[in-house]
């Protein structure tokens, strides 16, 4: 397979091609870059960051599940660390929330429990590559920010 820019945003430079599990592998990938981006910019960061590699990853989903004729390539992950931003938009950088939202976000993405679930069995193409997790991330991130806010164990926004 080649490196074309679809397969590089795809699979997040490569993170993808890590076994095994290449989906924690992508969730990894996003925590330095939330991280910088929290520190840098705090919510609106990572905000924007989440809707900007959501839309190319749509695009890049697309691209590659077509070239590999594959319908939900296991090394595209870029659905994973779309769904870890979100997660990680309303707390603040911290070691103990980056892991709560780690956990959060795996265990919903791999129990797929609602909209997840049905995400994922019936749209299809480069969005559903995407929805699932876009979901995942969006209720892990309510729930991490409900257990910051109830518990006072890190900051939330």
């Amino acid at each position: 397979m080649s490196l074309s820019p679809t397969t590089l945003l795809a699979t997040w430079f490569g993170a993808g091609f890590l076994r095994p599990a290449p989906g924690t592998w992508g969730s990894l990938a996003a925590l330095p870059l939330a991280w910088g981006l929290s520190s840098l910019s705090g919510p609106l960061g990572i905000g924007l960051a989440a809707l900007a590699v959501t839309l190319l990853g749509i695009w890049a989903a697309e691209g590659y599940r077509k070239s590999c004729g594959r319908e939900d390539p296991s090394e595209v992950v870029i659905d994973e660390v779309a769904g870890q931003l979100l997660t990680l938009i309303a707390v603040a950088p911290d070691i103990l929330a980056y892991t709560a939202g780690f956990f959060l976000f795996r265990l919903f993405d791999i129990l797929k429990p609602g909209p997840i679930g049905w995400a994922d069995r019936e749209v299809k193409g480069g969005l559903g590559i995407m929805l699932d997790d876009v979901f995942a991330g969006l209720l892990s991130g309510v729930l991490l920010w409900g257990l910051g806010k109830g518990t006072g164990w890190w900051t939330t926004i």
